[in-house]
């Protein structure tokens, strides 16, 4: 580990000994710090800018009161990141259960049962940016959480590996197959051969 990492870890160890101090400032200084990273795991299991930030809202108001549960000694980032995976996961099943329900409430003949939805078509959208992230939205939920985590957190896969807990060979495989089928998923929209 460098010197200037090590620095870095023990300045975020002091800020998490502060807040559990009852200090508001480093609170705020902590938030600031982890809000993106935390916001870009969120987004990637909903792509849904209010969902991710009630994730966000809730991750930090658990770290709060929680903050005597972190070990000193561990990786701050990945216990954040750990407390915002489990929300993720515990609302996307709450909100999936709520769509099942409402799906029981609708007569079959009114459910569209296609792909005739041409609002979320991609072809109809010449942003290359939202032709993206209308393909990452179809990767599977563990390809699209290690793909974000790889590529917009620049978590390294033990990093990954320690958050999910799972192997590290499984993070790089599914993050190839991501890329993989990221790739696919695009050729039609930008001319690249998978």
């Amino acid at each position: 580990m460098d010197a200037a990492r090590t620095v870095e870890l023990a300045h975020v160890h002091a800020l998490v000994q502060r807040v559990r101090d009852g200090d508001r400032e480093s609170f705020i200084v902590l938030t600031r710090l982890f809000q993106r990273k935390v916001y870009l795991l969120a987004y990637s299991f909903f792509r849904n800018h209010e969902d991710a930030l009630d994730i966000v809202q809730e991750t930090f108001l658990r770290f709060h009161q929680k903050a005597d549960l972190f070990e000193e000694g561990k990786n701050f980032q990945n216990w954040l990141l750990q407390i915002a995976k489990n929300l993720c996961i515990d609302l996307y099943r709450k909100q999936h259960k709520k769509d099942q329900e409402n799906l029981l409430d609708v007569p079959s003949e009114e459910v569209q049962w296609g792909d005739g939805d041409t609002k979320t078509d991609p072809t109809h959208s010449s942003d290359l940016k939202d032709i993206f992230g209308r393909c990452l939205s179809r990767l599977s939920e563990r390809q699209r959480l290690i793909f974000v985590m790889r590529h917009y957190n620049q978590l390294p896969y033990t990093e990954i590996a320690q958050i999910l807990n799972i192997a590290v060979g499984t993070v790089k495989s599914l993050n190839f197959k991501a890329i993989q089928n990221l790739k696919a998923l695009m050729s039609p929209y930008v001319g690249v051969q998978p």
